[in-house]
C-alpha cells in the first residue's frame, strides 16, 4: 500500500500519462523483463528552414501579385489577335520609340463608349515588343462580377498612384495609363478627337518620382469604333456608373452592340518619350513645374491627332 508521502519509487501515477503511455506501460508490465534489443533509428527533422528569401520564387499558378496570368494573356493574344491584324488593321508609326527594357509610363487619348484603344495598345507592344504592358484602370473594373477579375488575369491594375510607382521603379514593367480618364469614353460624336483635360497632372508626378519617362501615344480610329450618339445621365446615376451611352453599335446590333465595335481602321504614332531632369523618389514636385509638364504632353497628343486626321483619306480605310 503506497505510503502517505507519496507514490513507491517506480510507481507511476495513472493521472500522469497519457492514453498512448497507458497502453505501452501495460505492455511492459504483461511481459518479462529483457533487454532491449532495439536500436535507435534516426527519425529526420520536420523543422522547416526559416525564409531568408534568397530560396526560389515557388508559386502555385501563373499569376503574379497584380492578379495577372500569363496563360491568360497568352490566350487573349491568340483569340484578340484577328481583330487586332483583321478587324482593326492597326497600324504603328514610331514604336521603336518605347523602351526595350526598364520601366517607361505610357499615356494616350482615349474614346470609345467602351473603350477599345487600351487592348489595341497592350496587344501590339506585347506583340511586337514581347513586352507586358499593365493598364491602369478605374477602382469602378475591379467592383463589376468576373469583369473585374478577368481584367486583372490580362494585365489590369486599379489606378493608383502607389501600384504605378511600384511598377515603374521597383519592376522596371510598362504601365499604360489614360490621363483623361473616364471623361474621354464618354465624349459624343461631336466632341470626337477633342482631349479632356489631364486631371491634376498626376502621371507627371509618378514618372517624376519613379524615375522613368513618359511615352505620348496619339490614337486615331477608336472614336469611330463604338462612337456615342448621346448620354443618358438620369440612367447613369440610377446604376451608379459615370456615364450611359446610346452608341451607334447598340442602334445597328441592338444588345450585341455593347460588345461588337465597327471595323474603323486604327493608326497609333508613338511621340518622343518625355524625360523630366529631377531627382527621383523626393517628397514633393513644383506643382507648377507638374502642370506644365502635363499640359505640354496633352498638347503634343492633340497636335499629333489633328495631324494624323488630316493625312487620313477614310474613317474604314486610314
Amino acid at each position: 500500500m503506497p505510503s502517505a508521502e507519496g507514490p513507491e519509487e517506480g510507481v507511476v501515477e495513472r493521472d500522469e500519462l497519457t492514453d498512448l503511455e497507458s497502453v505501452e506501460l501495460a505492455s511492459q508490465l504483461a511481459e518479462p523483463a529483457r533487454t532491449p534489443t532495439r536500436a535507435l533509428v534516426p527519425v529526420p527533422s520536420t523543422d522547416v528552414e526559416p525564409d531568408d528569401g534568397e530560396g526560389p520564387d515557388v508559386r502555385m499558378s501563373d499569376v503574379d501579385e497584380w492578379g495577372r496570368s500569363e496563360n491568360m494573356r497568352a490566350l487573349a493574344r491568340r483569340l484578340y489577335d484577328p481583330i487586332y491584324r483583321q478587324w482593326f488593321r492597326a497600324e504603328w508609326d514610331g514604336l521603336e520609340k518605347i523602351p526595350t527594357e526598364g520601366g517607361a509610363l505610357l499615356v494616350a487619348n482615349h474614346a470609345a463608349a467602351i473603350p477599345s484603344d487600351a487592348p489595341v495598345i497592350m496587344h501590339g507592344i506585347e506583340e511586337e515588343l514581347g513586352r507586358p504592358v499593365y493598364g491602369l484602370a478605374d477602382n469602378l473594373f475591379r467592383r463589376i462580377p468576373v469583369v473585374g477579375t478577368l481584367w486583372s488575369r490580362l494585365g489590369g491594375v486599379p489606378g493608383h498612384p502607389d501600384n504605378a510607382y511600384r511598377l515603374l521603379a521597383e519592376q522596371g514593367q510598362l504601365v499604360l495609363d489614360f490621363p483623361e480618364g473616364v471623361k474621354g469614353p464618354a465624349k459624343t460624336w461631336n466632341e470626337r478627337y477633342q482631349l479632356r483635360r489631364f486631371g491634376r497632372g498626376g502621371f507627371v508626378e509618378i514618372a517624376m518620382r519613379a524615375g522613368v519617362p513618359v511615352v505620348p501615344i496619339a490614337v486615331v480610329g477608336a472614336e469611330e469604333s463604338m462612337p456615342t450618339l448621346v448620354r443618358v445621365p438620369h440612367l447613369a446615376s440610377v446604376i451608379g456608373i459615370p456615364y450611359a451611352p446610346v452608341t451607334a453599335n447598340m442602334l445597328m446590333f441592338g444588345p450585341a452592340g455593347v460588345a461588337v465595335y465597327l471595323p474603323a481602321k486604327f493608326k497609333l504614332r508613338v511621340l518622343d518619350p518625355v524625360h523630366f531632369d529631377v531627382p527621383p523618389d523626393q517628397d514633393r514636385y513644383s506643382r507648377s513645374r507638374v502642370m506644365d509638364e502635363s499640359e505640354a504632353i496633352r498638347d503634343r497628343i492633340q497636335a499629333a491627332l489633328y495631324d494624323m486626321l488630316r493625312q487620313r483619306r477614310s474613317v474604314w480605310f486610314g
